[in-house]
């Protein structure tokens, strides 16, 4: 060992004998000078490197300052010193920025410098878009708006993070539109059996009901009173329809008998016999001169109502044909059956040009918007909108009404109503198939507890009225409240966490 060595350990020991002297009185008090000494030379090492740290802290977050200062200075001066909001915004902006570059210094007291303890700071600098030129011009897209960008505070640690936000993801579910709700007004009695299917005139004077008795009867609809009873049928007569363009009516039944009525005379014209078994849906072309009609069959016939011949048999279901939609352009046709599918037909070559397998029980009715290009089907599984052409699968509706839809409507507002076999009539927003009202009928005096099916709805000419056809062998009027608000009856929409595929 060198001298200088030697020197150094003894240097160390007499050091040591002065802080812990081995015996002697006072011994305890020795050691504990010993042990402040110790702690106070680790203070002053841990000191020299925090206020090392904090000089780094300092430098980084002058240049940050320096560089955020600049900015503002330059945005100031291109924006236009006169403009008052321009000089107001930029001073906010330059007090934002010696906010941020003041908060080193005010928080000089924290120990960046020791690891593992180094608490992150974030700072935040408001960065504004040039302002506007006094004529009104735009300077560029996308400087409308003031931008929050954010930056982080150096730390002793090498780790370092920036502030983010994340948006969440606004809902896709279309917005309902407010209906005014909808209460009963009259109740039309008169059939003596189940009311199967309802028709308007085009006049919207009156309009006709078929029933499981086997009679049409003709009702004035101001007034509710039975004009004339039509008998023809030898079964239930479960579809009726009036032409637009002609003077006739249009009945079909159970007794597989199609017949077209003079309504100048109040006589059969003429009969279209061509189905198997029992007629479970009837409806016309609204342009040219076709009648649709389908059955138990599994067939979907078209006829010319002017000389009865049958145009096409459009075949391609494998149970009852028991809902018809038909419209001016393709798809013309649309048929929904128990087998659970619905098809869009073409009319010139009559061939299923889409098959719609989206429901897994039996589709028992369909309805179209006046005015919109789409469609809805139900069943007992679900209520779903389709769109056309194609035929593409929309949404389905949020509630779903646990019972066998018998019929489904729309008017031109965008109320659309399915009745049930248990006797609720649902009355849904057409956009966004939300349910914002549900009316359980009361079942009239000699009807049994188990007849209060729905098995027919329409809305009149004007959409403002509201007819159901009943198991209780009544027809009931329904009309909007007139005295109802949206603050009265708000809506109640929750839209659902994700759109269904399928």
């Amino acid at each position: 060992m060198t001298a200088e060595g030697r020197r150094h350990v003894e240097e160390r020991r007499t050091r040591t004998r002065a802080l812990f002297p081995r015996g002697g009185k006072g011994n305890e008090e020795h050691g504990k000078v010993g042990l402040e000494h110790l702690k106070r030379a680790r203070e002053e090492k841990e000191g020299g490197e925090r206020n090392e740290g904090s000089v780094r802290a300092k430098a980084k977050w002058r240049e940050e300052y320096e560089y955020a200062a600049s900015v503002a200075e330059a945005r100031r001066d291109g924006g236009g010193g006169s403009d008052p909001a321009s000089a107001s915004a930029s001073a906010s902006a330059s007090a934002s920025v010696e906010a941020a570059a003041a908060g080193p210094s005010s928080s000089s007291g924290s120990r960046p410098g020791e690891k593992g303890k180094g608490k992150k700071a974030s700072g935040l600098a408001l960065a504004l878009p040039p302002a506007s030129k006094p004529d009104g011009g735009a300077r560029e897209a996308g400087a409308a708006s003031t931008s929050l960008s954010t930056f982080s505070a150096p730390s002793a640690s090498t780790h370092e993070y920036s502030a983010s936000v994340i948006r969440r993801q606004a809902s896709k579910w279309p917005k309902p539109v407010w209906h005014a709700p909808w209460k009963l007004y009259r109740v039309v009695s008169g059939h003596m059996g189940w009311v199967r299917s309802v028709a308007f005139d085009p006049s919207n004077s009156w309009f006709v009901t078929g029933s499981a008795d086997r009679t049409i009867k003709v009702w004035d609809l101001a007034s509710g009173r039975l004009k004339l009873t039509l008998t023809g049928h030898i079964e239930q007569v479960t579809g009726l329809a009036v032409s637009p363009r002609h003077p006739y009516m249009f009945s079909c039944g159970l007794d597989k008998q199609i017949k077209c009525w003079d309504l100048e005379y109040n006589k059969v014209i003429r009969h279209y016999h061509g189905h198997l078994s029992g007629i479970y849906a009837l409806q016309l072309h609204p342009t040219l001169d076709l009648l649709f009609t389908g059955g138990r069959d599994c067939t979907c016939r078209v006829w010319d109502m002017r000389t009865k011949a049958q145009v096409h048999v459009l075949t391609g279901h494998d149970n009852t044909v028991c809902s018809i939609l038909s419209q001016g352009t393709d798809p013309q046709v649309i048929t929904g059956s128990h087998d659970s599918q619905i098809k869009l037909w073409d009319l010139v070559a009559a061939k299923p040009m889409t098959t719609l397998t989206h429901h897994k029980k039996s589709v028992r009715c369909l309805g179209m918007h006046p005015k919109e290009y789409s469609f809805c089907s139900a069943s007992s599984d679900r209520i779903k909108k389709f769109a056309l052409p194609s035929g593409k699968f929309m949404h389905n509706t949020i509630q779903q009404q646990r019972s066998i839809v018998n019929t489904i409507a729309c008017n031109d507002d965008g109320v659309m109503v399915t009745g049930a076999d248990n006797g609720n009539v649902w009355l849904w927003d057409w956009q966004s198939g939300n349910r914002f009202q549900e009316i359980e009928t009361q079942v009239q005096p000699g009807s049994l507890d188990s007849e209060n099916g729905i098995f027919a709805s329409s809305f009149d000419v004007t959409g403002t009225r509201l007819l159901t056809c009943e198991a209780d062998k009544t027809i009931k009027f329904y009309k909007e409240d007139l005295e109802a608000t949206p603050e009265t009856h708000p809506v109640r929409f929750k839209p659902p966490k994700d759109m269904k595929r399928f």
